[in-house]
């Protein structure tokens, strides 16, 4: 059995970034170890961490660099802030029980460092590097985190060197701004105009997929790289194509027309799943939303169905005699949430003002789509801010940078 942690302490060059194992010196980690001492790698060569000259720490712990270690200047780092640092904060983790001093001789630690080679003050190599050793220890010792920490996380969890944000639609409810459009320079004044809230998405339009092509995609996010940004293709056939062309150019989620055939709609989401996007299904002149849903395999659901206002099916049923209590503008949503999944969300559109906004959160809304209101006005600031007047603060507003939600 072993054990495995990874902690990131620090910033700048000298920032450091540990992973490790920790596990029984008979068993799969022990045999690592004794593979990394003998299979020596050009500029990867693992050395033995110690407190000082002729004192290695315990349990032995071996020091793999990540970072190729091209000259003296590097392996000096390694040879000494490093090694010292994961040294010590080995024997410290002894010391203050996080590994249980009786097992000290009897288990092994192997700790990847990465050096990044312009790094230069020796101190802070120490400290980050003594500080990430410990708090991977700690982390190993203690299984963190669990599957909840990492299910709660997957969404909204940002990495600082990507160097731009993922969006996921973690929290809802979200307003969905389309820009049904037919020319680039209004396009640009509205996404200049509109906030850059969380809670705000931007739908390239189907005019403007269809006058433009895709690649407006790639126009929009060079404007708001950080938005979650919708093709709307309403795609009918070749489902695969267009939805891989979309995420080629950047779409965080693609509508599909429910107007497809279920072969073409699951191949289509299938594709959006492959690609790692969004998966709209569009229900526009559906006429059973419920079995056309049913019809679809469990695990070919689409992520998000996007109901229209139908007020001429509402009044139809009423005519009839039939039960309406459960209606809304935009039929059941919560029966429909039921038959796409607890993790599915339901949007709505059809001339939704801010007054509507309430009524259809509400009702089980999770994405108001909002065009002429917004995209029609004189003031789409204004306009876009009497929506978001209605909605919670964005998700992300409140929280803790350094918020890990571990015991101590």
């Amino acid at each position: 059995m072993y054990k495995i942690g990874e902690a990131l302490v620090g910033d700048g060059n000298e920032l450091a970034h540990v992973d490790l194992i920790i596990g029984d010196k008979e068993g799969a980690a022990g045999t690592a170890v004794a593979n990394g001492m003998t299979q020596l790698s050009i500029g990867h060569t693992p050395l033995l961490s110690v407190i000082r000259p002729n004192l290695m720490t315990k349990p032995a712990t071996l020091i793999v660099p990540k970072v190729t270690v091209g000259d003296l200047d590097d392996a000096s780092k390694i040879f000494g802030p490093a090694q010292t640092a994961v040294g010590r904060a080995v024997a410290d983790a002894v010391e203050e029980c996080l590994i249980p001093r009786d097992i000290a001789e009897d288990i092994v630690v192997m700790v990847s460092v990465f050096i990044h080679p312009a790094a230069e003050d020796y101190r802070k190599i120490y400290q980050y590097n003594y500080g990430a050793t410990k708090l991977a220890i700690r982390r190993a010792m203690s299984d963190y985190p669990g599957i909840n920490k990492v299910l709660a996380e997957k969404d909204r969890g940002t990495h600082p060197i990507m160097g731009f944000k993922v969006t996921r639609l973690w929290s809802p409810p979200y307003i969905q701004v389309a820009l049904d459009l037919d020319n680039l320079d209004t396009m640009k004044k509205i996404i200049s105009a509109v906030p850059d809230r969380e809670r705000i998405l931007l739908e390239a339009g189907t005019p403007l997929i269809k006058k433009f092509g895709v690649g407006v995609v790639s126009k929009i996010r060079a404007l708001r790289s950080d938005a979650f940004i919708i093709a709307d293709l309403k795609t009918l056939d070749v489902g695969r194509v267009e939805i891989k062309m979309a995420a080629d150019e950047t779409a965080d989620a693609v509508a599909i027309s429910g107007l497809g055939t279920i072969e073409s709609i699951e191949k289509a989401i299938h594709e959006a799943q492959k690609q790692g996007i969004y998966s709209i299904l569009d229900m526009m002149n559906v006429d059973n939303i419920k079995e056309k849903l049913t019809e679809i395999k469990y695990d070919l659901k689409p992520n998000i169905v996007l109901l229209h206002r139908n007020v001429d099916f509402e009044t139809s049923m009423a005519e009839k005699g039939q039960d309406t209590s459960n209606m809304t503008a935009w039929s059941n949503i919560k029966e429909i949430k039921k038959l796409i999944g607890d993790n599915g969300l339901v949007a709505v559109a059809g001339g939704i003002t801010p007054k509507k906004v309430d009524e259809a959160i509400s009702s089980g809304a999770d994405i108001i789509v909002v065009g002429r209101y917004i995209i029609g006005s004189r003031d789409v600031r204004r306009s876009s801010e009497d929506f978001l007047a209605h909605l919670p603060e964005d998700p992300d507003n409140m929280r803790l940078a350094l918020d890990e939600d571990e015991q101590v």
